[in-house]
């Protein structure tokens, strides 16, 4: 009798050992199920965090911001440019007398881009380019942004150097934008962020076919380089940038030595 009561002890321990054993493997499924919940959801808000502040600085970020194109049918970056400046003080659209003006543009003074500016079809975009290199505006100031990945531009003209700059007003609309959104190499172009009434003193240089979206306006063509488009691939835009994804600050620090229009 004895030995039966203790042989249903021992069966009785050994359930609840079992039944306690059980008990942390579910346990630690429950918490190993929680965990990979908790992780996957926090994967999620980095990457539309990330995904958010990309959209916002090529997009114009706070509203400052100039930038260059995003092509179809990627997600690739775009030129965006001061939005909420003043608007007063923009250059007379007469300045440009509805004519082609040439002239000279000039990085680290070893590229020499010979330039034309189509002031009959962009007359606002041309006469406030006009006034502002003739005034000395650009000398001095970097080209900030390369992009070597969807889209190929070379970007210049913001004196922040960050993309947040400008002269003081902007203006608008888009002038001379192509309805194919086929920006051929060689094109210059004014940078914008997603009001068309946000054109300020940054443009961009297409050294390669690029598409960009139409959705929006497009972007007011300038004009187009006449010669030099070979050196600029070869010195600048060949060496590429450092920055994720092909798009930040050329590994060659480049900046407007000369800007000369007649």
């Amino acid at each position: 009798m004895a030995q039966n009561d203790r042989q249903a002890r021992e069966e009785r321990a050994r359930l609840r050992t079992y039944q306690a054993r059980q008990e942390v493997h579910r346990r630690k499924n429950s918490r190993r199920v929680r965990d990979n919940v908790i992780a996957g959801g926090a994967l999620v808000v980095v990457l539309a965090l990330a995904t958010g502040a990309q959209l916002a600085y090529f997009n114009g970020g706070p509203g400052t911001t100039e930038a260059a194109p995003t092509p179809t049918p990627t997600a690739t970056p775009e030129p965006t440019a001061p939005e909420d400046q003043n608007q007063g003080d923009v250059p007379s659209a007469d300045i440009a007398e509805g004519r082609t003006w040439t002239g000279t543009l000039t990085l680290n003074d070893s590229v020499a881009l010979g330039v034309e500016l189509d002031g009959a079809a962009a007359p606002q975009a041309v006469s406030s380019t006009i006034s502002l290199a003739n005034s000395g505006f650009y000398d001095g100031i970097s080209c900030h942004r390369l992009t070597t990945t969807g889209i190929f531009v070379l970007q210049c003209g913001d004196p922040a150097g960050d993309g947040t700059g400008g002269p003081g007003f902007s203006y608008g609309p888009v002038e001379n934008a192509p309805a194919d959104g086929l920006y051929p190499a060689g094109t210059i172009a004014m940078a914008r962020s997603t009001s068309q009434y946000s054109h300020g003193s940054q443009f961009f240089i297409v050294y390669e076919d690029t598409t960009l979206p139409t959705d929006g306006g497009g972007y007011t063509v300038l004009g187009h380089v006449t010669s030099g488009l070979d050196a600029l691939v070869s010195e600048i835009a060949s060496q590429g940038t450092s920055a994720a994804g092909g798009d930040g600050a050329p590994n060659v620090p480049t900046t407007i030595t000369g800007f000369t229009l007649e």
